[in-house]
């Protein structure tokens, strides 16, 4: 053999025993698999003592001096628990366990029902873009919850244990009722606010109802919410970040603008009390 000794497949994990004077390699594909190719025997006619060191490619480095035959073995599988196990955590609803090694202030996702700017430092939305277009309802909301988003740090349930801060929705569920997929794309964390109870389901829910009655007779009503993070906001012991408030800004087919702001605190008015005059600072 020579120290060429190949590379491990796309998705594999390659561990080089090297020996003197040859090495072979051990290939652990999609976690489920070993193979290992034959021994080279010594002059003795013995199996080969391995020695020196162990290195896992593609992943941490590890080192063990003169292991044997039984203990690469153990080591084999010892590594490919921990990876499934590793694995499975992640797919749980906690972004915890999976490592972010730069957090972006801004990535832009666009779901097709909706775009937003998510800030993954804080944890929770810049702005989100939608319409309201008066879709027919074919789909009940069930028992659905939030679901994390591959690649991207987000809240998560722990953020909402126990405390008065609701999982908003900012594109509606109810809004995109009219299929499962687009419901399912609604309950992407990416789409979920540190909402306030009160809020979230008394005069933000209403007008949320309003457009929606709105568009049945006008058209498609074009949706931008704003976050407000003002400075000195809560940060909680989670790490995620709770919006000062919250600007939503509406426009008509015709061009007209609307824009109203709610405070991301228990409510005290009506939802039309919460109207603001289009040249106030983040109304448009």
């Amino acid at each position: 053999m020579t120290s060429n000794a190949g590379k491990a497949n796309r998705g594999a994990i390659s561990i080089l025993i090297h020996s003197c004077p040859s090495f072979q390699k051990v290939q652990l594909s999609d976690y489920h698999s070993l193979e290992l190719q034959p021994f080279e025997p010594l002059e003795n006619g013995k199996k080969m003592l391995l020695k020196e060191t162990v290195i896992i490619k593609n992943s941490s480095f590890f080192f063990f001096n003169k292991p044997n035959y039984i203990f690469v073995l153990v080591m084999n599988y010892f590594v490919k628990y921990i990876l499934i196990f590793l694995l499975v955590s992640c797919e749980g609803s906690s972004s915890d366990c999976c490592v972010f090694p730069d957090l972006r202030e801004e990535i832009i996702i666009n779901k097709g029902i909706f775009t937003v700017s998510y800030n993954e430092v804080y944890e929770q939305p810049n702005w989100i873009e939608y319409s309201v277009s008066n879709r027919p309802k074919n789909v009940d909301r069930g028992n659905k919850d939030f679901y994390l988003e591959p690649g991207v740090k987000t809240s998560d349930n722990a953020d909402y244990y126990k405390n008065p801060w609701d999982k908003g929705h900012l594109a509606p569920a109810a809004t995109f009722s009219d299929s499962e997929e687009n419901l399912n794309k609604t309950f992407s964390f990416v789409n979920c606010a540190m909402q306030i109870d009160d809020l979230n389901r008394g005069e933000w829910a209403q007008l949320e109802q309003q457009v929606r009655d709105w568009s049945a007779s006008l058209g498609s009503i074009r949706v931008r919410i704003e976050l407000v993070f003002d400075p000195g906001h809560e940060v909680r012991e989670t790490g995620v970040h709770i919006p000062t408030g919250f600007w939503k800004n509406l426009t008509y087919p015709n061009g007209e603008r609307e824009c109203y702001y709610f405070p991301n605190e228990p409510t005290n008015k009506n939802w039309d009390g919460y109207f603001q005059t289009v040249n106030s600072f983040f109304c448009f």
